[in-house]
């Protein structure tokens, strides 16, 4: 089964073109590296009546601000930790974006790999 790097976070509104800008130009570095997939979902209906928590609640995000679902899929952990290590030090990354002030909060942003237990495909 492959691994995959998730990551939630809040977007304010105003900033989601920038954010979509960075987002493209560091994609394409993480594929050209050996990633799977790479995606960044933008969050439409956050409502749930099966869940008392929602992701807003999860990255405390207010009003005027989106919420921001990513994932990069990989072969497997160790094929994430090489491909990461390429992009790191990849130096196009910087072009991506300023990231002394970037289009979101970092404190805020949930992040965290995973092993993936169910994969479904048509």
């Amino acid at each position: 089964m492959s691994y995959v790097d998730g990551y939630i976070l809040p977007l304010p509104a105003e900033n989601v073109e920038a954010y979509r800008a960075m987002a493209q130009c560091a994609g394409q570095i993480w594929i050209e590296h050996g990633a799977l997939s790479y995606k960044e979902c933008l969050g439409d209906d956050l409502s749930s009546e099966w869940s008392s928590d929602s992701f807003p609640k999860a990255v405390n995000a207010s009003a005027n601000e989106k919420v921001i679902f990513a994932f990069i899929e990989f072969e497997s952990r160790e094929h994430r930790d090489e491909v990461n290590t390429k992009v790191y030090e990849d130096p196009r990354l910087e072009e991506c974006g300023d990231m002394d002030e970037p289009p979101f909060d970092f404190k805020r942003m949930a992040y965290g790999g995973f092993q993936v237990l169910v994969n479904l495909k048509k």
